[in-house]
Order: structure tokens, then sequence, then C-alpha cells
């Protein structure tokens, strides 16, 4: 009976944690590119998230380890997380307008880490109403642990750079800017 409660209380002293990657700001090297596309105007519709994730995984959200998982920081999902951060750096770069004709659609096909060796894996596709689209995949090296607890967090905090560099490796595009024109009519 000792036995038992003593494996109770340590499940409850150890529990699990959550991690959450920072709200996203933007990045000048993004807005600086996206400002050199010239004077358009875009609207931002749908993000699909079509990564596998690990399998321990719930929607929304990515195991670490066996410590915890790494979420939004607002609980969306990752793909709503980017594609807010997509819309935030269209905006400071004046391209974003709601109502926009054109609209930029995405999806996520990679989403992943490994906290062991410090990497982020982003992939992601963005399609144009004018029947265009792209693809890129973006890898973040950041600096990881060997204890779980500290790992995770370090994890989750390289996500907003992870994102960041996706979202610029994509506006840096040697065709991102066909994306953007208008469909021959």
């Amino acid at each position: 009976m000792k036995t038992i409660a003593v494996l109770a209380l340590s499940t409850v002293l150890v529990g699990c944690s959550t991690y959450a990657v920072p709200r996203y700001s933007i990045s000048t090297d993004t807005v600086v590119a996206l400002r050199a596309v010239g004077d358009v105007k875009a609207n931002v519709g749908d993000f699909h998230n079509d990564s596998p994730t690990k399998k321990d995984s719930q929607p929304g959200e990515i195991m670490c380890r066996a410590v915890g998982p790494i979420k939004t920081p607002d609980g969306e999902s990752y793909a709503d997380y980017v594609r807010k951060a997509l819309i935030s750096e269209l905006i400071i770069a004046d391209i974003y307008e709601k109502e926009s004709t054109l609209e930029l659609t995405g999806r996520l096909t990679a989403l992943d880490f490994d906290s062991m060796g410090g990497t982020w894996i982003v992939g992601m596709e963005l399609s144009s109403s004018n029947g265009k689209s792209i693809a890129v995949s973006s890898t973040h090296k950041y600096t990881s642990s060997f204890y779980g607890e500290t790992a995770c967090n370090q994890t989750a905090q390289a996500g907003l750079g992870a994102i960041q560099d996706a979202i610029r490796a994509l506006v840096t595009h040697a065709d991102f800017k066909t994306l953007l024109t208008q469909a021959d009519k």
C-alpha cells in the first residue's frame, strides 16, 4: 500500500509541463524583402496543417520528449499561428488588404523539431488565387540541452525563430513576386 501511495504522490509531483512558442514578432529582413516587391495588395485566406506530427501529440501541439507539449501562445493551431504571422509581416510591409481579390493561402507540409539535436523543421507551401504557388523548407538551429525540462523550454522559445525563418524563405523565394500578380483575364 505504501508503494502505491509513493508512486501516486510522485506522479502528482512530477506532472507534465506545458510550453508555449512566443507570440510572433515581425522580422526586419522579411519586411524589407516584402517592401521590395512593390505596390501590391493581397488578402490572406486559410492555412492548413498537412504535416505529419509526432504520434503522441494532440492537434495544435507537438509533444516534447515525455516532458510535455509545445503549444502556440493562444492555443490556436500552428496553421493559424503561421497565418497570423504572415498577416503581421504583410501589414507592416503595407501589402495586406483584407478586401483584396488577390488571396494567398497556405499549408504546412512539415512542422517538427528535434529537441536533442536542436533543430526545428518547417515546410510551407503558399498559393495564390492567381494559380501560382511556391514551396519552401526551412531548418532552424538552436542550442538545446540533454536535460528534458531545459531542452523543451529552449525548443519552445526557438519556435518563433523557426517560423520567422520559414516566412522569410517564402518571401525571398525567387518566384514569390509571381504570387502577387493578378491572373490574366
